[in-house]
């Protein structure tokens, strides 16, 4: 229902960001029957110092060095395991494209997935590291869109011309996206009445 909600509504999609669901107070008995120590779950992260689950309540997604999780409840809207984000998610499926679509969001990432854009990448917030700096700028020849969440207090557009300031000083053509006030690129696909044509032409008109 949450997915729904979200405009997730492609079985494929679900399939290859690998979503799952952590329902709480399981995991810590089902790893400890498979031989891992109390102290070992708590070391890597995924059990509180008092034994509960991290993750409880909340949609999971593999990450590729770590898990984030998004709440159904009340709790914190999102979560990491102990240690970094990683780099861009799904990097090695885009790295070789000539254009590519940066999102701040996993459900960003999924609605233009789900338009038809295969060449979009994710940062999971609006500031990179240096990893994912690193692979931006691996002296390929490409253009980077920046299509962050339109705050209305204009912290995500400030963000992205930030962002497309530093890129291009490092010799990696980055242009921001403007979206309609108020929307991230899941909002305007799920809430906004956009469609894959209307983005395209956000893409189009995409200045510095």
């Amino acid at each position: 229902a949450y997915l729904s909600q979200r405009g997730v509504h492609q079985p494929e999609v679900v399939e290859l960001m690998r979503i799952g669901y952590a329902p709480g107070r399981c995991l810590r008995a089902w790893l400890m029957r498979l031989g891992y120590s109390l102290g070992d779950l708590q070391q890597a992260g995924v059990v509180t110092a008092r034994g509960l689950d991290v993750m409880a309540h909340r949609l999971i997604v593999p990450l590729e060095a770590n898990l984030y999780g998004r709440s159904l409840g009340q709790a914190c809207p999102h979560r990491f395991l102990a240690g970094g984000k990683g780099g861009l998610y799904g990097w090695p499926r885009v790295r070789a494209c000539r254009e590519l679509v940066l999102v701040e969001g996993l459900f960003d990432w999924a609605s233009l997935w789900q338009a038809g854009f295969s060449n979009v990448t994710c940062s999971l917030g609006a500031g990179l590291n240096s990893t994912q700096l690193h692979q931006l700028c691996d002296g390929a020849a490409r253009t980077v869109y920046l299509a962050f969440d339109a705050d209305a207090n204009g912290s995500g557009p400030r963000a992205a011309r930030q962002l497309a300031q530093r890129l291009r000083s490092l010799g990696v053509e980055a242009l921001p996206v403007d979206l309609p006030t108020g929307h991230d690129p899941n909002s305007f696909f799920v809430h906004g009445g956009g469609d894959a044509h209307q983005f395209r032409s956000l893409l189009e008109r995409a200045h510095l």
